[in-house]
């Protein structure tokens, strides 16, 4: 699986990159908004640490705007950088064109496996099935998951990346692994959450324990 982070905080990046397992970055226009940052030059601090795929979001409603803007960004930022789009008719629309010119595009805010074939037909590079909102409402967003791998193995799918978004806990991430989800992107947090266990702690602290008694033992 794919580890993204979804962030638009340069300095988690850069925490996260240093352990050498972070394989790309999404960030949104709420991400910007808490940054307090200028879009552009964020998106473009993060691509330059993050070698991987790097989302960055059109705000376009329609097909031309979307178009537009995403051939802007593709212009005007590093190479490694995508165009995310809604998945609406418009999204669809500015997917064809946006991939038919070679352009990563990753289409966001899924919420049904129809939605995804069709944003995969357009030949979207990745799609986001938002986890997290789905279970907000009281149902269960890691059936959608589901629905879509069965999907993309039943048509046999592999133009398209099903990118597990709206993470909220580790559960979320070894869901997606068991179900075969080719990439998560989650906040810092969750990074953190999945490299502790309680376990690891006490046998470090055994280990460490023990080998002060060996070196006690030696200066005797």
């Amino acid at each position: 699986m794919e580890f993204f982070l979804d962030t638009a905080e340069v300095s988690e990046v850069v925490e996260i990159a240093s352990w050498g397992i972070l394989d790309g970055v999404t960030t949104n226009p709420s991400l910007i908004k808490k940054s307090g940052r200028d879009f552009k030059q964020v998106v473009r601090e993060i691509a330059e640490i993050c070698s991987g795929p790097i989302s960055a979001e059109v705000t376009a409603l329609d097909a031309d705007g979307m178009i537009a803007q995403g051939l802007a960004l593709k212009a005007d930022l590093p190479d490694n950088v995508i165009i995310k789009v809604p998945c609406t008719d418009s999204g669809l629309k500015a997917t064809k064109v946006l991939s038919d010119q070679g352009i990563g595009v990753n289409v966001t805010l899924i919420f049904s496996a129809a939605q995804a074939l069709m944003a995969s037909k357009a030949g979207a590079m990745y799609i986001s099935p938002f986890i997290g909102r789905i279970d907000d409402t009281g149902h269960d967003g890691m059936a959608l998951v589901a629905e879509i791998m069965t999907t993309w193995k039943s048509y046999r799918v592999t133009n398209t990346k099903v990118l597990a978004a709206s993470i909220r806990h580790p559960q979320h991430i070894l869901q997606c692994l068991l179900l075969g989800a080719h990439t998560a992107t989650m906040p810092t947090k969750v990074f953190k959450q999945l490299v502790k266990h309680p376990l690891t702690d006490r046998g470090l602290d055994d280990f460490l324990a023990d080998w002060a008694d060996v070196e006690k033992a030696g200066k005797a």
